[in-house]
């Protein structure tokens, strides 16, 4: 999906972001999508590891 985007739809994309969010939000909405993500890859890695050992038994 995003691979099709290239550099000129990725420029665009943050300056819509830039001018919509402003410069003082950015950095925070930037941390929280980086949270949400590394809880969700955790869950994730719970899940098929709990998945994995009831495999094995």
């Amino acid at each position: 999906m995003l691979s099709n985007i290239g550099v000129p739809g990725l420029i665009l994309i943050l300056m819509v972001a830039l001018i919509v969010f402003g410069p003082n939000k950015l950095p925070e909405i930037g941390r929280a999508f980086g949270k949400s993500l590394h809880e969700f890859k955790k869950a994730t890695k719970e899940i098929t590891d709990n998945f994995g050992d009831k495999k094995e038994k």
